[in-house]
């Protein structure tokens, strides 16, 4: 504990070995809060006799700040140093507006498709960027869509695991290929070719292009070898189907 001498006008504050050691660790320690440091060290040099108005020139501060870091001080010793509990900012979020702002994302409002950080922060009363953390912070994405298709088809599963033990684990001497279409591929053409990639700038590409029409992309996958057979053809009739399959026989191993 401390105390302060009467009959001064700017007291000296008395501090003993044991907290003297430990303001001095304060002071220099790297990772401590600032105002801690700042603590310690008004109470170091009004020990060492320095008054209140030059302790406050040395430090940048206000003299009133030294006198009531030096009389906490004095009263309660090195626990008048720390913030009483309830003090600083108080929140501004409550529990409340926080869940609402989460489970309500999942629940677009009447009339739209989904809540956007403007209008969900307008609905209650906070900022967009507070919104946005909210939802970065617990992966919500409301702006994002994916696509899904579920079979009706009763014997889907049976189907399911049969097609994924046929990838896995083929017949003996036979060889398994994913085989699909993809229509509608557009085939655009740069105006002008673009630079290359070098040591110091990126690959380039012109922002205009030419349009030559959709070609569609069939391909075969052996999945246990991880090797595509792929052809391009403008059409997707059943000509073009068999010219695929006869390429693929072209292509892989006889027998």
């Amino acid at each position: 504990m401390a105390d302060i001498r009467p009959g001064m006008r700017s007291p000296t504050t008395v501090v003993s070995e044991p907290d003297l050691a430990t303001l001095r660790r304060m002071s220099r320690r790297g990772n401590a809060a600032h105002r801690d440091v700042l603590r310690a060290r008004i109470i170091l040099l009004t020990a060492a006799g320095g008054s209140d108005l030059a302790v406050a020139e040395q430090l940048g501060i206000n003299r009133h700040t030294v006198r009531l870091w030096r009389q906490r001080f004095a009263e309660k010793g090195l626990e008048g140093l720390t913030d009483t509990p309830g003090r600083g900012r108080k929140p501004v979020l409550t529990d409340h507006v926080t869940a609402s702002i989460l489970t309500g994302a999942v629940q677009p409002p009447p009339n739209r498709t989904r809540w956007s950080c403007r209008s969900m922060a307008k609905a209650h009363q906070v900022s967009k960027s507070t919104v946005q953390r909210l939802w970065a912070k617990n992966d919500i994405k409301p702006h994002l869509t994916r696509t899904l298709k579920i079979s009706t088809d009763p014997q889907f599963e049976e189907k399911f695991w049969d097609v994924i033990g046929l990838y896995l684990h083929p017949p003996d001497k036979a060889l398994v290929l994913c085989c699909d279409e993809k229509s509608q591929c557009q085939a655009i053409e740069r105006a002008q070719p673009g630079l290359p990639l070098g040591v110091g700038h990126s690959k380039t590409a012109t922002h205009d292009y030419s349009r030559h029409g959709t070609v569609t992309l069939f391909a075969a996958l052996n999945y246990l070898e991880g090797k595509i057979v792929s052809m391009l053809a403008e059409k997707h009739r059943h000509q073009e189907w068999l010219k695929f399959l006869k390429r693929i026989d072209r292509e892989t191993p006889w027998g």
